[in-house]
């Protein structure tokens, strides 16, 4: 019973780890161009994966972005244009765009929520 946990736990903790990479474009263009995505059972591995999309398991990912690459990469034509470095550089680029634009308009949300706790504190007394 021990070992069936520990067998669980790690192979939790690979699938972890394999599916945050396909965050990665640059990964994602490096199995590409080695021929994994030409493989059925690679293929049926990523269809497999997609349970990582059900909230009692993304809770763990560090990188959700992971999940869209997951999703896209159902598609065979997807698939066949990350072989070209040029997609995975473009995807690479609009991912950093996304996270600059989150963070700002994170930190506005944060600056405006700290303005109004102090205008609330202000007129609170």
């Amino acid at each position: 019973m021990e070992t069936d946990d520990a067998g669980n736990r790690l192979r939790f903790q690979l699938e972890l780890e394999f599916v945050q990479c396909l965050a990665n474009p640059n990964y994602l263009n490096f199995l590409a161009q080695r021929g994994y995505f030409k493989d059925k059972a690679f293929v049926n591995y990523l269809k497999y994966l997609l349970y990582w999309k059900e909230p009692e398991y993304a809770k763990y990912l560090k990188y959700p972005q992971c999940l869209h690459m997951l999703e896209l990469l159902q598609y065979e034509h997807f698939r066949k244009e990350l072989v070209n470095a040029q997609c995975a550089k473009f995807i690479d680029e609009q991912q950093i765009l996304h996270w600059q634009h989150y963070s700002r308009k994170r930190m506005r949300l944060q600056q405006a929520l700290a303005e109004q706790q102090q205008q609330n504190n202000t007129s609170g007394k």
